[in-house]
């Protein structure tokens, strides 16, 4: 169901749904993709979920805006400060529960979305960690929840989600093809002399290194989006669907 559509008379009986809190950005994604990609990503996994899932739970638009100031370099994005991202999550999801409801969960489609979007649930769930102890605040990403199945993808070159790489390249090209640009894909592909930092995120870093995107691409790319396809991107939409599906209908029996 979508919470838009709905009549705010009959919110009050809905209160026992889970909420889908979909969030994304507005950002460069190299030479090749558009600037919505993870909005238009996460929007269709939240879309694919909402119509499988049916009356079980309640999914809000796509918040398009999302913490993107280390792709600032790149003229087109557009970013809401750290700050000012969480006091908006944290406003969000205090009007959800100040509706009644007690299982959100926010689905993710941005990597600078993680830290301020948990700050945020952080700060609600602690404020209301003795009057409301029946209230469960849930982050995940597409690409996070589904990371086991997307590794198993065989057509996969690449096992994880980067930015505007195979994986984001192949989900657009399934979903808005007339948008991409495979002419001009190329992405950064950076030797890693460090055991401990992978640059172009090809490998977990067992160290987190502050760095904007500027420094680690000129392309704005990472990874070789010249390998995506719309096959792929259909199998990896199936499978991350999938998984907030079944995350959804477990999270709706968490007592």
């Amino acid at each position: 169901m979508h919470h838009g559509e709905q009549i705010w008379t009959d919110m009050r009986g809905m209160t026992e749904k889970v909420v889908v809190v979909p969030l994304g950005s507005l950002e460069q994604h190299g030479h090749h993709l558009p600037l919505l990609t993870d909005s238009m990503i996460g929007a269709e996994v939240a879309r694919r979920a909402e119509a499988e899932l049916g009356d079980a739970a309640l999914f809000l638009p796509m918040l398009w805006l999302g913490c993107s100031h280390h792709h600032n370099a790149f003229p087109g994005t557009v970013s809401l400060s750290r700050s000012v991202y969480v006091s908006v999550l944290v406003d969000m999801l205090e009007s959800l529960i100040g509706a009644g409801f007690r299982k959100i969960f926010l689905l993710n489609a941005h990597g600078g979305n993680i830290g301020p979007a948990n700050a945020a649930m952080y700060d609600v769930q602690l404020r209301h960690r003795q009057s409301k102890p029946e209230l469960w605040l849930v982050f995940s990403s597409w690409f996070e929840i589904a990371a086991a199945q997307i590794a198993a993808i065989p057509a996969l070159e690449q096992k994880q989600v980067t930015h505007a790489c195979e994986l984001e390249t192949s989900a657009i090209l399934q979903i808005r093809p007339e948008l991409v640009k495979m002419e001009r894909a190329r992405g950064a592909n950076i030797p890693a002399p460090s055991q401990f930092y992978v640059p172009d995120d090809s490998a977990p870093s067992r160290v987190s290194v502050s760095r904007m995107f500027e420094q680690i691409t000129e392309t704005g790319a990472l990874g070789h989006p010249e390998l995506g396809s719309a096959e792929k991107g259909e199998a990896l939409l199936a499978v991350a669907t999938a998984e907030v599906v079944a995350f959804v209908r477990e999270f709706a029996g968490w007592s």
